[in-house]
């Protein structure tokens, strides 16, 4: 347990260890402070006065607490009505049943997201806390309609003044005053904290950054990421690329699958130079596309494309097996960004990684094609190739898999969900609740790793995987690497490093070099 939970223990707790002046006094300081100190300091919370005093603002409901910070704006129903605000210079709160990757340009502007599915492994709790945005999902009775949302039998109109608390989970009427916000760069003891930690982890385990887009990149290196574990592929392809992916998934001819392809690799190449540069000399791990096909089809899927269960059906490297051209088109975008960030003058370094195998033999396939593409460019240092253990039987294969894997990465998100049979995106709004107030579970395994199942099942399968490729490097890149609880138990398992949302890098840098502390006894 750790006992420095405020700002002027944080302040006296590094004075100390300053003046002491030794190695295992910095050691103490990093162990005694809540990492919670960290996000507090970062996003803050509702005052409980209210923005003018007095009785304070009006709970209009609650749900899950998904990405820390307090967001107010007038309550938007679509992204395009956020942008719309925007253009107003109004703030913008969006709220909708749940998000897709074709709202998440109206999400980036949005001051807040609130929606009535989902929980802290959905849509868009990952997108809101990868940007640092205020987000509750998951309310309960919570009611969308034209033109207005139903909150605890209110109604609100599209364009009243409606805050969330993305810490507490709390929905509240009008407009509230943050507090307690200081942020890192107004904090030197916090500083001066992390670089402790970054001591004590030293080359053992780092923290990388799941980042998608340049801008993203440069804000987790000022959070002292140390390279991105997880880069998103399918969140370039939004706004106005999605009309390419599309035409690439229903190309009715070779022609117009070879035009759409070329089309999308421009885009991609441009995208992943900017991430590339921005981190470099630091690694880049890039994940070729993996997003259920219904979040770029929607209502435009022909019958053959249509899912019942698109979170389990043709996503990842099952459809690159279907569609050869699409990883391979990935790979030698990837392999140009490297050349033009280079010819910047950024030298570059990068992975490759396939998401969704259960397979060894469809691994060995598609990395054979990934392997055929680096070796006809000719890289001067070919990335290395690698694969995500995110389905049970992947995980318990682990042998089999380290054969054609330089690397593993844990998408411990997917996995939870698989080992546990529970959907991600609807088991928090109805079932989680009564399921932690009997005592089922004894913590929501989408928030902290489950150590019953899910975390043993990454030991086993981080022994295996090393015992059939002594070098073979283990990270994982689900929201678990930002929580410090799981990061106990991952660091425990033995993984090299943990990547999370940018804005949570400074709590895994404490989190991290706290477990190790323990552990060394």
């Amino acid at each position: 347990m750790y006992d420095v939970d405020d700002l002027h223990g944080l302040r006296a707790v590094v004075a100390d260890a300053v003046a002491v002046g030794s190695a295992e006094a910095r050691w103490r300081a990093v162990a005694a402070v809540d990492p919670a100190l960290i996000e507090r300091l970062i996003h803050g919370g509702a005052a409980t006065g209210g923005a003018g005093g007095g009785s304070g603002p009006t709970v209009l409901a609650t749900g899950t607490g998904a990405s820390p910070g307090v967001g107010t704006g007038v309550v938007c129903l679509t992204a395009e009505d956020v942008l719309d605000a925007v253009d107003r210079d109004e703030d913008a709160l969006l709220v909708c049943d749940e998000t897709s990757p074709a709202d998440e340009i109206g999400m980036r502007m949005a001051a807040g997201i609130l929606t009535a599915r989902g929980g802290v492994a959905s849509h868009a709790a990952v997108v809101a806390r990868g940007w640092g945005i205020p987000a509750v999902v998951g309310v309960v009775g919570m009611v969308v309609g034209a033109d207005h949302v139903v909150l605890g039998g209110v109604r609100v109109v599209a364009g009243d003044v409606v805050s969330v608390d993305g810490g507490s989970g709390e929905v509240l009427g009008g407009a509230v005053e943050v507090v307690g916000a200081a942020g890192v760069d107004e904090v030197p003891e916090l500083d001066v904290l992390l670089d402790w930690a970054d001591e004590v982890r030293g080359e053992r385990v780092g923290v990388r950054a799941n980042a998608d887009r340049a801008d993203d990149a440069n804000r987790a290196r000022a959070f002292g990421a140390e390279g991105i574990g997880l880069c998103r592929t399918e969140h370039l392809f939004l706004g106005d690329r999605l009309p390419l992916v599309r035409a690439f998934l229903l190309a009715g001819s070779a022609d117009e699958e070879v035009e759409s392809l070329a089309a999308l690799g421009a885009v991609q190449r441009e995208d992943l130079t900017g991430v590339l540069a921005a981190m470099a000399p630091l690694p880049v791990t890039v994940r070729l596309l993996d997003a259920p096909l219904h979040e770029f089809l929607g209502d435009d899927a022909p019958p053959e494309w249509r899912e019942h269960n698109p979170m389990l059906g043709t996503r990842g490297i099952r459809l690159a097996v279907l569609r050869e051209g699409l990883y391979r088109m990935q790979v030698r975008a990837l392999l140009g960004a490297m050349d033009d960030a280079e010819a910047a003058g950024a030298h570059a370094h990068a992975a490759v990684m396939l998401p969704l195998v259960s397979t060894a033999a469809e691994l060995a396939l598609v990395r054979g094609w990934v392997l055929d593409e680096i070796g006809s460019w000719g890289p001067a240092e070919p990335p290395a190739v690698g694969t995500m253990i995110e389905t049970p039987r992947a995980a318990l294969l682990a042998g089999e898999m380290a054969a054609h894997a330089d690397f593993f990465s844990f998408g411990t998100n997917d996995l939870t969900q698989m080992v546990f049979g529970l959907s991600r995106d609807d088991v928090e709004q109805r079932m989680m609740g009564p399921y932690l107030e009997r005592g089922l579970l004894p913590a929501d395994p989408f928030t902290h790793l489950d150590p019953g199942a899910v975390a043993p099942l990454v030991a086993a399968a981080t022994r295996a995987g090393r015992m059939a490729r002594p070098d073979l490097e283990v990270g994982v890149c689900g929201e678990h690497g930002g929580d410090p609880a799981s990061i106990r138990l991952l660091v425990e398992a033995g993984v090299d490093s943990v990547s999370c949302s940018p804005f949570r890098v400074p709590v895994a840098r404490l989190a991290v070099a706290q477990a190790l502390i323990e552990l060394d006894g």
